[in-house]
């Protein structure tokens, strides 16, 4: 009998994650796939290319949810899911990461006594003041599976599991799409000219780096003088474009554009002499190319990026940043390997996990 699985993804990275997933599920005899998105179809955030990038189909349902305040998309997801599930029985119910609307997913689920699977669980910032930390407790207290990405996540994920749930260390499933897209990356068509190995990706997101302006600018004023003559390709979202634009003027050789198509972005980061960056996936994929990477936090939840891989923490510290920016320039960099079960295999492992136990 096939096993109705529902994947809710909450926001763009989610789809990026749950793709090889996806893939497998609807390649399975055993099992049908349910991919729902908690926002709306026509989300400005998904681009047009990024389903056909991805190689996989659209969402066949979406909740429609439309805010930016967290309270409020907690009770709208948790409302129209809740409607979902009425119309549409499934076994299993797959939420991926920490955002609002993961946790408002979780709940239902296990209001309603239907299997929670939590994938990327047991990661920490072991900040209880982040929002996103306390949906990463929440969803992981309530989920019967917690599918971990690594040594460190999974030791977390075993100590805090309850009496139902089962901790398993499938791998980091980020790896599948890079594997399976390594030899489908583009090069930007905006960029023709670009030379591999010689310019430096500058991506920037978080809300507490953009409200900080000044220091913001000081860390760019310390980011382009460490540079030097090396461009710095920032793709940039319009919150972050124009937080930047109001600042004093910057060198010419900071180029800001739109974001990317997912395979040209790819493109761009796996070629670049180093990537400066705000993002844990970001990180992640440059461990992945073995390309230096600088990360503008003082802590993360991918560990083994840090102590296996290429990524470096400056925090938000505009003489460690230019410190780093040195090195990656001089190429002083540390050597790095790939951290272990990032073989490609994640999406097959939770496949084989879910059918064997739903």
């Amino acid at each position: 009998m096939s096993k109705n699985i529902c994947i809710l993804a909450g926001a763009r990275p989610n789809f990026i994650k749950v793709s090889p997933l996806v893939r497998a599920l609807n390649r399975s005899q055993e099992a049908s796939c349910l991919l729902v998105y908690a926002g709306r179809e026509d989300d400005p955030t998904l681009e047009a290319s990024l389903f056909d990038d991805l190689e996989m189909p659209r969402p066949q349902f979406y909740l429609g949810v439309d805010s930016v305040r967290l309270n409020e998309i907690t009770s709208q997801v948790m409302a129209q899911f809740d409607r979902f599930l009425d119309e549409h029985p499934v076994d299993v119910v797959i939420v991926v990461d920490d955002l609002a609307s993961t946790m408002a997913a979780a709940i239902v689920t296990k209001k309603r006594g239907i299997r929670l699977a939590h994938l990327v669980a047991g990661t920490r910032s072991f900040n209880i003041n982040m929002p996103k930390e306390i949906n990463r407790l929440v969803i992981d207290a309530l989920s019967d599976y917690l599918f971990t990405a690594g040594v460190r996540s999974t030791g977390v994920a075993t100590r805090e599991q309850s009496e139902q749930s089962q901790t398993y260390m499938v791998g980091n499933i980020l790896m599948d799409t890079l594997r399976f897209n390594h030899d489908r990356l583009k090069k930007p068509a905006s960029m023709p000219d670009l030379q591999e190995g010689q310019y430096i990706v500058f991506t920037l997101n978080r809300k507490a780096l953009l409200a900080d302006k000044e220091n913001l600018q000081k860390m760019l004023e310390a980011l382009l003088s460490a540079a030097g003559d090396t461009p710095v390709i920032a793709p940039l979202r319009p919150e972050a474009s124009e937080v930047i634009s109001h600042f004093s003027p910057l060198t010419s050789h900071f180029l800001t554009t739109s974001p990317l198509s997912y395979l040209e972005f790819g493109w761009l980061t796996a070629h670049a002499k180093g990537v400066i960056t705000d993002s844990g996936n970001v990180a992640e994929e440059a461990t992945f190319n073995g390309v230096p990477c600088i990360t503008l936090n003082d802590y993360t939840e991918h560990q083994e990026t840090v102590s296996v891989g290429s990524n470096v923490l400056v925090g938000e510290d505009a003489n460690r940043l230019h410190e780093a920016v040195a090195k990656m320039v001089r190429g002083e960099w540390k050597h790095s390997a790939l951290p272990d079960r990032w073989d490609g295999r994640t999406a097959e492992r939770i496949l084989q996990i879910l059918l064997n136990d739903v």
